[in-house]
């Protein structure tokens, strides 16, 4: 079916009563997360999902020297032992789902072999008008992380929106200007402008970053992602476990179960929407500028910036992520970040950081923030 004849399911007034009935619900089994254990190569699978080679994730001879005394998880990596943070939405079957943002909350670190279970709710639901797809919701739930002792070790917000693929392909102006211009060709120039950034990134690691030593107004170093390529996004998938890919029978048993799921390719085979992600003529066929890349990886860039500059002593609290648009095939990210505040709480010593991130062509995509504790010198 072309994307001219093709017609996708509509947000409805019942659909929309039946979630509201949903709301502070706990949600059950639903979704088998991809990861129940941060086993080394769990962890070493996602670190390097989002191109992360920190030591402390990767190295147990390494990480064994610090004061950790062996591999932790780095605090994205959750993202893979819950799909509902990570996307996996109820209601509304057929209607697309873009995970758009999450405020993160961690208390504890996770270390190797550590079990993580997850209680999850749906909190809210908010009705939006945007230039990407006219009517939305913003669906937004609650997860809470355990370990095996039942400590709370972190708990997050996310939100995905709910949009009408029909409308974002027909009537919606966001990306029209994107859609409309040829590709950029980099030139070897181009690239290895850009490459530098990769061989001048530095992982703080052993050396403690004191909190007195960090002024209000410090930039951080750009971290740089790209550029944009369907083999990264795969790469990202293969650490995260992504929310719909599955093989076969477990790809049939999905959407026999869940017939919203199963959207015919142009073989005339229902195939998951989470294609988006690789498949350029059903990303344009929904509205985006070109297969692009996923929202949890773009939010763990940003913590990626953060742990690389608080070193092995540091220990990330909060984050908050609110994405703005695609980066399809072909985009560079340029994730620029400031020390907007020092402050003392309850005898902790912590930095909050403001980041912004933009495109090669200058176009913003996604803004974050950050708290993180530091060592003192006092203390």
């Amino acid at each position: 079916m072309s994307q001219d004849t093709r017609s996708f399911p509509k947000i409805t007034d019942e659909g929309l009563d039946d979630l509201r009935r949903r709301i502070g619900v706990k949600i059950g089994d639903t979704a088998e997360p991809w990861c129940y254990e941060a086993t080394r190569d769990n962890i070493r699978h996602y670190s390097h999902g989002i191109g992360d080679d920190n030591p402390l994730w990767c190295d147990p001879a390494y990480a064994a020297k610090t004061e950790h005394g062996g591999i932790i998880a780095l605090p994205s990596f959750l993202f893979s032992t819950s799909r509902i943070v990570s996307g996996y939405v109820g209601g509304l079957p057929g209607v697309h789902a873009m995970w758009s943002g999450a405020d993160w909350t961690w208390h504890k670190n996770v270390r190797r072999n550590d079990e993580i279970s997850t209680e999850a709710y749906l909190k809210d639901l908010k009705l939006h008008d945007t230039r990407f797809a006219g009517r939305a919701v913003q669906q937004t739930y609650h997860v809470d992380f355990f370990n095996q002792q039942g400590d709370k070790v972190a708990e997050a917000d996310s939100w995905c929106f709910r949009t009408e693929r029909d409308h974002a392909r027909e009537q919606g102006t966001k990306y029209s200007d994107v859609r409309a211009r040829e590709p950029h060709r980099y030139t070897d120039e181009e690239l290895a402008t850009a490459f530098q950034l990769y061989r001048d990134e530095e992982v703080r690691g052993a050396t403690p970053r004191y909190w007195e030593d960090v002024k209000e107004g410090q930039d951080l170093p750009v971290m740089f992602k790209g550029p944009m390529t369907v083999t990264g996004f795969i790469a990202y998938a293969q650490g995260w476990g992504g929310l719909y890919i599955r093989a076969n029978k477990l790809a049939w048993k999905q959407i026999d179960a869940h017939p919203g799921l199963g959207i015919k390719n142009r073989y005339g085979i229902p195939d998951c929407p989470e294609r988006v992600h690789w498949e350029e003529e059903f990303a344009l066929e929904v509205g985006a500028p070109g297969a692009y890349d996923y929202g949890p990886e773009r939010t763990s860039w940003l913590t990626h910036q953060l742990t690389n500059w608080m070193g092995d002593s540091g220990f990330l609290h909060q984050a908050s992520c609110k994405i703005r648009r695609h980066n399809p095939q072909g985009d560079m990210l340029f994730i620029r970040a400031k020390v907007a505040k020092k402050y003392i709480e309850n005898g902790k010593h912590y930095v909050l950081i403001e980041q912004e991130a933009k495109n090669q062509g200058d176009e913003l995509s996604i803004l974050g923030s950050g708290v993180v504790q530091l060592p003192s010198r006092a203390a």
